[in-house]
């Protein structure tokens, strides 16, 4: 695979487009009202993902909602689907992983007692655009 890999080869992307995939996905969150969004670079400390974007809702009808806009925009702007969801059902916690972007969609409770943020604290808190 070649640096100039598209959005579609999910084993390799260029730096640039997954910062793409991670500011069109944070764009989607806030088009439904996502709040106390963070975007965490966390490729120097894990091989898990290269960004980890974590957003809160305040109902569950709203964390859906974020997930469905998250997964639309970027499927329309980079034909790309998430590899993995999870919590769809289930309320308080979605999940979407792209590989490259874990995305954590999450109602305050859970947000405060899982505590993501300090728990990938050594990673690079990277600045948005602002919201709309």
């Amino acid at each position: 695979m070649t640096e100039t890999a598209t959005l579609t080869d999910t084993n390799q992307t260029t730096e640039h487009t997954i910062e793409q995939l991670a500011f069109l996905a944070a764009e989607a969150a806030d088009d439904r009202k996502a709040g106390d969004m963070l975007l965490i670079d966390i490729s120097q400390v894990s091989t898990l993902a290269d960004y980890l974007l974590i957003v809160s809702g305040f109902s569950k009808v709203q964390l859906r909602a974020i997930s469905g806009s998250i997964i639309d925009k970027i499927e329309e702007q980079l034909q790309r689907l998430p590899l993995r969801t999870e919590g769809q059902d289930r309320g308080g916690w979605i999940l979407l992983d792209y590989g490259d972007l874990i995305v954590h969609i999450m109602m305050p409770e859970q947000r405060e007692f899982y505590n993501l943020e300090a728990f990938w604290g050594h990673g690079q808190v990277v600045p948005l655009p602002q919201a709309s």
